[in-house]
């Protein structure tokens, strides 16, 4: 659909959007009446397919990532966004590169998933000061990829700049400690909340920087 098409390119790369075939395709976002060939051929690649469609069930995608389109509306482009990053996940990052209409979605998607990732290691280790590595790494690779969604490469300069992104979830683990003494029954989701919090603040830190320097 052209109209689609022009609306998923805005401001980014034209050859980012092929319209009419799906070989070798990031993702699918498919609309109207459903080819089965087509979309079985794409869910064995393992292609994430996002259906515009007008109705709740579309042979071979997933009933989260069919989005009802009735007559006469146009194409609800951030909720198709939101459905193209759930699907493809860290895999995103390039794709919103190239098509920065993607940009917000896949950070949100991003920064959701290292909080949770970061909520269950804090919460599962008990001993002070083991998670910190982990939670640490995980932020890093958080900022990387949000950094990459924007297209941006990281050299010595900017790494510096970064570590004081990174930096922010420091304190909050340092508030968690603190709370652990104060509640030591609840302290797995004391340390598993501020870990999510911390985390999601770090992503969030990126995004404003990079979107300052977009």
């Amino acid at each position: 659909m052209p109209l689609l098409a022009k609306e998923l390119r805005a401001g980014g790369e034209a050859g980012a959007v092929v319209e009419d075939r799906s070989e070798g395709a990031a993702a699918l976002v498919w609309i109207g009446p459903p080819d089965e060939a087509v979309l079985r051929k794409a869910s064995r690649a393992h292609i994430p397919i996002v259906a515009l469609s007008d109705t709740e069930l579309v042979p071979y995608v997933l009933p989260a990532d069919v989005i009802r389109v009735p007559p006469g509306r146009g194409f609800p482009v951030a909720e198709i966004a939101a459905a193209l990053a759930r699907g493809l996940g860290e895999n995103g990052t390039s794709l919103a590169a190239r098509l920065p209409v993607l940009r917000p979605a896949v950070c949100k998607s991003l920064i959701a998933h290292f909080a949770k990732r970061n909520a269950i290691v804090s919460a599962a280790i008990f001993v002070p000061g083991v998670d910190m590595p982990v939670l640490t790494l995980n932020q890093v690779r958080l900022v990387l990829r949000i950094a990459l969604a924007y297209g941006q490469e990281i050299d010595r300069n900017r790494a510096a700049e970064l570590l004081g992104v990174v930096g922010a979830g420091l304190g909050f683990r340092a508030v968690a400690r603190e709370l652990l003494d104060l509640v030591p029954v609840a302290g797995w989701a004391v340390k598993g909340a501020i870990a999510y919090s911390g985390t999601k603040a770090v992503g969030e830190a990126a995004v404003r920087y990079f979107d300052a320097r977009a």
